[in-house]
């Protein structure tokens, strides 16, 4: 069988069958580029062009040290990676340790490049900012995909010229609060402001500010969505988490959810779902770990028990 009725075998999607016995069980050896039949033995295809690195490396240290392109290219560096990096081992391409002569040498090229990296004043923001989010990412334990949320987010407001005379971290802050928002991980004003050491007003204005300029599409924020990290931080168990869940999709579009915190709401489905397992959690403790006051875990546990009522009574 030809190369070009391989690709069309591919590009059909359909499995590769031997010419002889009929079997599907194709196996494909790297080393020689050939598809062999498990059954019979016959080679089906040969001289299969391979896509890949003509190199071999049995290990992520090996893979690393002979790969010759670099890492891809992300909006939490301020360059977003293109450019080149002269790293401090100081040693050859063969791992030889350099002369003093060439370390000077190579000391005054790392010099000049860090230079010639940072020409303008928005990549010297940029620097500053990058690494500020790294390190408040960090401290609140953000996902990859929120961090560069937050980086495109920041960028877009020095482009616009939102950052200018603004505190960088106040900045920062706020479009991580943005991007935890967008990907359905609420964290609360208070709860970033004081992780992070962030003045909360600086923050709240920073994120009205970049909210009406950039037009943000930030969706409403669902007490579900407060759930399971409230459920984590109290150590409580995976069906208790899923009982809290259920209990908001009862409740889903009464009045109780318009216009109120949602980790409140949230807090007070919790409690409900902890009384109904037999945890034992008091409302204060749920309370400060959802963010909210006693109160108004009591107020939200009052309102949700009468809707519940009144469907357990419907459904009877």
């Amino acid at each position: 069988m030809s190369p070009d009725v391989g690709a069309q075998h591919s590009e059909e999607k359909q499995p590769l069958r031997c010419p002889v016995c009929g079997s599907t069980d194709i196996i494909f050896k790297e080393d020689t580029g050939e598809y062999v039949c498990a059954r019979c033995g016959t080679v089906i295809m040969d001289k299969y062009i391979d896509q890949g690195p003509e190199w071999r490396a049995f290990t992520p240290e090996e893979r690393e040290r002979r790969g010759r392109t670099g890492a891809p290219l992300s909006p939490t560096l301020h360059d977003q990676g293109i450019s080149t990096i002269i790293d401090h081992r100081d040693r050859d391409a063969l791992g030889r340790r350099l002369d003093a002569r060439r370390r000077m040498e190579v000391l005054r090229w790392r010099k000049w490049q860090m230079r010639t990296r940072m020409q303008t004043g928005m990549d010297r923001n940029l620097t500053i900012a990058m690494n500020e989010l790294d390190k408040f990412a960090n401290i609140l334990g953000l996902p990859k995909q929120i961090k560069e949320e937050a980086a495109v987010i920041y960028r877009k407001a020095v482009e616009k010229g939102l950052v200018r005379g603004r505190s960088i971290e106040s900045v920062v802050a706020a479009v991580i609060y943005a991007a935890c928002r967008i990907h359905h991980q609420p964290r609360t004003l208070d709860e970033i402001s004081k992780a992070l050491g962030v003045n909360r007003k600086d923050m709240a204005r920073c994120y009205r500010l970049m909210l009406k300029e950039l037009k943000l599409d930030i969706p409403i924020t669902d007490p579900i969505d407060h759930i399971p990290r409230i459920g984590q931080q109290l150590g409580l168990r995976g069906d208790i988490i899923a009982e809290a869940i259920n209990i908001m999709k009862k409740v889903k579009g009464h009045a109780i959810t318009a216009g109120k915190d949602p980790a409140g709401i949230a807090a007070a489905a919790i409690y409900i779902a902890v009384m109904q397992k037999g945890e034992r959690r008091t409302q204060k403790e749920i309370a400060q770990v959802a963010g909210v006051t006693e109160v108004t875990v009591r107020n939200r546990y009052k309102e949700l028990i009468k809707i519940l009522e009144k469907e357990n009574k419907n459904t009877q």
